[in-house]
């Protein structure tokens, strides 16, 4: 099977050093062994998005040489698909509508199955959520290793349509992943607690799970994530070479001194391994 795999940005702000660690760790995972690097714009979350920066993000990953291997596509215009496919769970049993809001949740933040048989008087249905069962989901992370979620303990049924009208992310993602025909997703380890939710979106819906691979995070020395939220620095203005060499010792690769972007690619091209990626959460770029 010929690998395929994808870098997906929100346009929440400007492309930063963490953001380029997961898309170079995701474009060299599958270009090394002859597969499909793809783009994804998450843009399903209108009030978080800053004007312009999904250009922006697309721009600075060009600069760096990354380029997808087909058309970009943006989530936001799958709106209907996703709508349709959150209404056929509902319609099989598998989903139900949702009066509750986040006050009615008790302080866990796990659902409590308020209207899980139905919605009670004087509630008019706000949102979807999935059905979760009490088995645990399991999954083998490729960095990781085995992890194992009680959806039932640890969120409980769970959002798929939003209450503001709008797909929830861990729905839009994996209808995606298997539109674009993704078979690996390789990201940051601040996503590794969405898997258990979206590998079993997946078994609902009877789609091919792809396999995961969880890398470190890029942290302030305060062991703040660098995030678009955050504005952490943009890196548009800094010496690309040296900024990729960055991201590869900070993802494990033994990268040589003193290369060109050109040179510096087909280097990591030919020597990349997952197995060199440190399994901590999160670290400082060095």
């Amino acid at each position: 099977m010929t690998p395929v795999g994808r870098f997906a940005p929100s346009p929440t702000g400007e492309l930063h050093f963490g953001s380029l660690v997961a898309a170079v760790a995701s474009f060299l995972n599958a270009k090394s062994r002859g597969g499909r690097w793809l783009v994804r714009v998450e843009d399903i979350d209108p009030p978080r998005e800053v004007a312009g920066s999904a250009d922006r993000i697309l721009a600075g990953l060009q600069r760096f040489g990354l380029r997808s291997d087909t058309p970009v596509v943006f989530q936001g215009q799958r709106r209907n698909e996703h709508r349709v496919i959150a209404e056929q769970l509902v319609d099989n049993g598998r989903a139900f509508w949702c009066g509750c809001s986040r006050k009615d949740l008790p302080p866990s933040g796990i659902y409590p199955g308020t209207c899980r048989e139905g919605l009670p008087p004087g509630k008019r249905p706000r949102a979807i959520r999935l059905r979760v069962h009490d088995e645990p989901v399991s999954f083998e992370d490729r960095i990781q290793g085995l992890i194992t979620d009680k959806l039932a303990e640890s969120v409980g049924d769970f959002v798929i349509w939003r209450a503001d009208d709008l797909p929830a992310y861990q729905l839009a993602v994996v209808v995606d992943d298997a539109f674009q025909g993704v078979t690996e997703v390789v990201r940051g380890h601040d996503l590794l607690g969405s898997t258990a939710r979206q590998v079993y979106v997946a078994l609902c819906l009877g789609l091919d799970i792809p396999s995961y691979a969880h890398h470190p995070v890029v942290v302030t020395p305060d062991r703040q994530k660098l995030s678009k939220r955050l504005d952490s620095d943009p890196i548009v203005s800094e010496p690309r070479a040296e900024v990729l060499a960055s991201a590869l010792r900070f993802l494990g690769q033994p990268c040589p001194d003193s290369m060109g972007l050109g040179e510096l690619w087909t280097w990591a091209l030919d020597n990349w391994e997952l197995e060199r990626v440190p399994r901590v959460a999160g670290a400082e770029a060095n």
